[in-house]
């Protein structure tokens, strides 16, 4: 059920971006009056599911689900319509039109994708406000799997920098490491400040991780529910009970607890505990996966203080554009790291697998409309780049033209456009390959 609510999401909000985009070239061809002659979601080679005729415009939805496409009169895109272009031009044609306003027709599609993710800002900030984990509030320090152990971190540091500044935002982390491509860690260790090296090409290991756990929040160990078939609940432990000791050994979080049960399967242990005034040391029989059906209470805001801002709709609006234009920063600066010879972040480029793994599992409107902002500006971004058969293609001849006062000839823009779609087809290969692969080797 989880992965039908992922793929879901994925397809409506594919939909919704795609849609968008689209209107974007279709009612900036309408303003110069150059004809539509196909709306579409989806491709449809062969067939379509449904279609429409209104106002000398065909409007469907096609099968193949890899995006959407609008075929404007007179002018060569992916449906290769050479016989068409055959023809002598007529005035309501896309080739017919001046350079500039070709010019606006192509970067219709970028612009509303632009304007979709400033909406859906000013919506949400308007609607949820903004929330977050000040880095100054993880007074327990933090928690970190293999992978920030390798970059030298260990549990119970508090960060205090990164590359000596310091971040607001806890979560963000993860993020100033990876997009800045940060060289040094402050932490605090034991009351001192430590000054960590980033080891030479970790990014890489970063960016094939594909997550931010790597490094997490250190909490207390408080019971909040039981397994089925619990040992600690038929032992007696209670809900609001706190876990401060197994074996005589001080646990007193959940990180420490878990890292010294693991290896504790099948034996009878002795658990302390503080309930309410009281301590207490509770005999339990540790499970064969070496837990004693325990969820620990980890929401955050139980622990450390949360800081919420609420936002008026007018006082959205400047929010909604200054996020989008530090989303648009750090899509470049994750662009850049697909080409940087250290992180080599092209061999953790994913495919539909990969972007409809971001979902949550569970229908969450918020998170959804984050991920769609977030989307759009990636589609924006990777459409406006100067690669034909994508819209920045059409950009880059249409300002060699405006520039040079010469049209590409009809012939040449065909071959660029088949070799564009080559291209496009065998990054798409490319990235799905890295999907599947990366499922086989799990």
């Amino acid at each position: 059920m989880e992965v039908v609510i992922k793929i879901l999401q994925f397809i409506l909000s594919l939909s919704i971006l795609v849609i968008i985009h689209e209107f974007g070239h279709f009612i900036a061809a309408k303003i110069f009056k150059t004809r539509v002659e196909k709306f579409y979601l989806f491709f449809n080679p062969w067939f379509s599911i449904f279609k429409f005729n209104f106002k000398g415009t065909e409007y469907g939805v096609g099968w193949l689900p890899l995006g959407g496409y609008v075929k404007i009169s007179g002018m060569i895109d992916e449906s290769m319509d050479k016989e068409q272009m055959k023809k002598p031009p007529e005035p309501w044609e896309f080739r017919s039109k001046p350079a500039w306003q070709r010019l606006i027709i192509m970067l219709g599609g970028v612009t509303m994708n632009i304007v979709l993710a400033v909406i859906i800002y000013i919506g949400m900030l308007s609607i949820w406000g903004e929330e977050y984990l000040p880095t100054e509030s993880v007074k327990y320090g933090i928690v970190v799997d293999s992978v920030g152990s390798e970059l030298g971190l260990q549990n119970g540091d508090k960060i205090v920098s990164v590359d000596q500044e310091k971040i607001e935002n806890f979560r963000k982390i993860p993020e100033k490491l990876i997009l800045d491509e940060a060289r040094t860690v402050q932490v605090e260790r034991n009351g001192k400040i430590v000054n960590i090296d980033v080891p030479s090409g970790f990014l890489n290991k970063l960016v094939k991780h594909k997550s931010a756990d790597f490094i997490g929040v250190r909490f207390p160990f408080i019971v909040d529910r039981f397994s089925k078939d619990s040992p600690a609940k038929e032992a007696g432990l209670e809900k609001g009970d706190r876990i401060i000791g197994l074996n005589g050994q001080e646990t007193q979080y959940f990180d420490q607890f878990l890292e010294r049960v693991d290896k504790l399967a099948d034996q009878k242990v002795e658990v302390k505990i503080v309930r309410n005034s009281d301590t207490l040391n509770v005999p339990i029989t540790v499970t064969s996966e070496g837990r004693i059906g325990v969820y620990p209470l980890s929401n955050m805001s139980d622990f450390f203080e949360i800081k919420e801002k609420n936002y008026s709709f007018i006082e959205a609006i400047p929010a909604g554009f200054s996020k989008t234009y530090y989303g648009i920063g750090n899509y470049f600066k994750q662009l850049k790291l697909i080409f940087s010879p250290e992180v080599k972040a092209y061999e953790s480029v994913g495919g539909f697998i990969t972007i409809g793994s971001i979902f949550p599992p569970e229908w969450h409107w918020q998170s959804f409309w984050s991920l769609t902002a977030f989307l759009s500006i990636m589609l924006a971004i990777l459409n406006v780049l100067p690669i034909p058969a994508l819209d920045g293609g059409h950009v880059m001849f249409l300002m060699y033209e405006i520039i040079t006062r010469r049209k590409p000839s009809d012939k040449f823009m065909e071959y660029a456009q088949i070799t564009g779609m080559i291209l496009l087809l065998a990054l798409l290969i490319f990235a799905n390959g890295n999907d599947i692969m990366g499922l086989i080797n799990k």
